[in-house]
C-alpha cells in the first residue's frame, strides 16, 4: 500500500504564503542580526499567519499543514522557539494557549534550572521523562548565552499544576522539528552545492572531485528520506492511527541524524568561512545544531519507538 503524501490545495497555500513572508520578512541579514534571538514582530507577523495557533482546536489544519508550514521557515532559519511553541499549545489550558497561539506570550519549554528563552518567556512548562507541569520563577532569571546563540536562562521554578496531552504534545513537536531540520539541512546542503560550483581548487570547481560531491549527495538523500518521515507521521498524527506516535519519534531521529551530518560536512566544504558569524552559512548550522540538542520528549519517544518495535 503506498501513501499519498503531496499537500492538498490548503497545505499548498501555506506554504507559498510562508516563502513569500519569509522572502519579504525574513532574509539572511535578519537572521543574522538576531543573533540565536527573535523580532517580536516577526513572530507576531508568523502568529498572525495562523501558524502558531495549527492543531489547535482554534486554528485552521492540521499535522500536515504544520509540516507544509514549517519546512518553508526552516529554509528560511527563522528564529525563535517554534517547536516548543506548538508543544505548548498542546497541553496548555485554552487561554494561555490563545496568548501563546496569537504570538502575546512567549513559552520557554525544557527542563529546570536552565530554560530556552527563559528572559523573553511568560509561560514556563517543565518537561522531565514524559511529564510536563506549569512552573512559576521563584528566583531571578539570569541570562545564558547559548553556544547556537540562544537567549536561555537559569531559573528556579516552583511547581504547578501536571499538564495532560503530554504524549500528542511530543508528537507535534517532534514532527515540527523533524520538518524544520529537514528544511535547514537542505537549505544547507544547497549553499554549499552553489559554493562547489564556483570555488575551484586545481583549475577546477571543487565540486567536480568525488570527495565533495559524495558527502553532498549522501546528505540530500537522508534528509529528504526524513522529510518524507515527516510527512507521513503528520499524515498517521491526523488520522489518529496507533502508530503516529512512533512514526513521529522516528522522524525526529532521522531528521537530527541527517541535519546534523549536514551540518558537519558544511563545515568542512567552506572551511573556516563557514564558522564565522559573518561567514555564509554559519546562521545555518548553528541553528541547526541548537535544535538538535533540544528534545524535551526524548524519554517518551525512546518508550513509543521500543514499543512499537516490540522491545
Amino acid at each position: 500500500m503506498s501513501l499519498d503524501l503531496a499537500y492538498d490545495d490548503a497545505g499548498r497555500a501555506i506554504g507559498e504564503a510562508l516563502a513569500g513572508f519569509c522572502r519579504d520578512r525574513c532574509s539572511d541579514e535578519v537572521v543574522k542580526a538576531a543573533d540565536g534571538g527573535f523580532d517580536p514582530g516577526l513572530w507576531r507577523g508568523v502568529a498572525e499567519l495562523g501558524v502558531l495557533a495549527l492543531v489547535t482546536p482554534e486554528g485552521d489544519g492540521g499535522a500536515l499543514e504544520l509540516v507544509a508550514a514549517l519546512e518553508p521557515l526552516g529554509r528560511a532559519v527563522f528564529p525563535g522557539p517554534l517547536p516548543a511553541t506548538f508543544f505548548a499549545t498542546q497541553v496548555l489550558d485554552e487561554a494561555e494557549r490563545r496568548l501563546v497561539s496569537s504570538g502575546d506570550a512567549i513559552a520557554s519549554v525544557g527542563m529546570p534550572p536552565l530554560m530556552p528563552f527563559a528572559p523573553r518567556a511568560q509561560i514556563f512548562i517543565a518537561v522531565d521523562d514524559g511529564v510536563a507541569f506549569r512552573g512559576e520563577p521563584v528566583s531571578a532569571i539570569e541570562p545564558v548565552t547559548t553556544l547556537g546563540g540562544e537567549i536561555w536562562g537559569r531559573v528556579t521554578l516552583e511547581r504547578g499544576e501536571t499538564l495532560e496531552g503530554v504524549e500528542r504534545a511530543q508528537a507535534v513537536y517532534d514532527i515540527a522539528l523533524s520538518a524544520y531540520l529537514c528544511a535547514a539541512g537542505l537549505r544547507l546542503v544547497a549553499d554549499s552545492a552553489e559554493h562547489a560550483r564556483t570555488r575551484k581548487q586545481f583549475g577546477k570547481p571543487i565540486g567536480e572531485f568525488q570527495a565533495v560531491a559524495h558527502p553532498l549527495a549522501e546528505c540530500a538523500i537522508q534528509l529528504e528520506g526524513a522529510a518524507t518521515l515527516a510527512r507521513a507521521a503528520a499524515q498517521r498524527f491526523d488520522e489518529d492511527l496507533p502508530s503516529a506516535r512512533a512514526s513521529a519519534a522516528a522522524a525526529r531521529v532521522a531528521a537530527r541524524r541527517a541535519a546534523v551530518h549536514t551540518a558537519h560536512v558544511g563545515h568542512q566544504l567552506f572551511g573556516a568561512i563557514g564558522i564565522t558569524l559573518e561567514g555564509p552559512v554559519f546562521h545555518v548550522s548553528r541553528r541547526i545544531l541548537q535544535l538538535a540538542s533540544q528534545a524535551p520528549g526524548d524519554a517518551g519517544s525512546r518508550d513509543a519507538l521500543l514499543a512499537h518495535f516490540g522491545l
